[in-house]
């Protein structure tokens, strides 16, 4: 996340403003973890949450286990697009990569 996924929404945050989104990370961490990303990462302008329980990751079924890397439960990557209060896209990925949830990605989706 911080190395790759990221780095692509900070450079584009701008473009995502210009077209009225905001940008929100979040992530199955605590706020203290959330709020050091935010200030090691150098993205002030994006909004960082914590989903602590994972109860969002729950609610939004996009729960992975990540047992097998002492990791638990967390949240699958994944990006959403939200207009007037409605989801109106989910891009999931199903592995580790970036096709469906990059900022270059969802810019071409708004």
């Amino acid at each position: 996340c911080h190395a790759q996924h990221l780095p692509g929404y900070i450079k584009n945050i701008d473009e995502f403003t210009q077209k009225g989104y905001s940008v929100i990370f979040m992530s199955v961490n605590d706020p203290f973890v959330m709020k050091a990303w935010e200030e090691n990462s150098n993205s002030k302008d994006i909004t960082m949450i914590a989903d602590g329980n994972g109860q969002l990751a729950l609610a939004l079924d996009l729960v992975m286990d990540g047992s097998a890397f002492s990791l638990g439960k967390r949240c699958q990557r994944f990006a959403m697009i939200i207009q007037n209060g409605e989801i109106t896209t989910i891009n999931t990925e199903d592995g580790p990569g970036l096709d469906k949830s990059s900022a270059e990605s969802i810019l071409q989706l708004i």
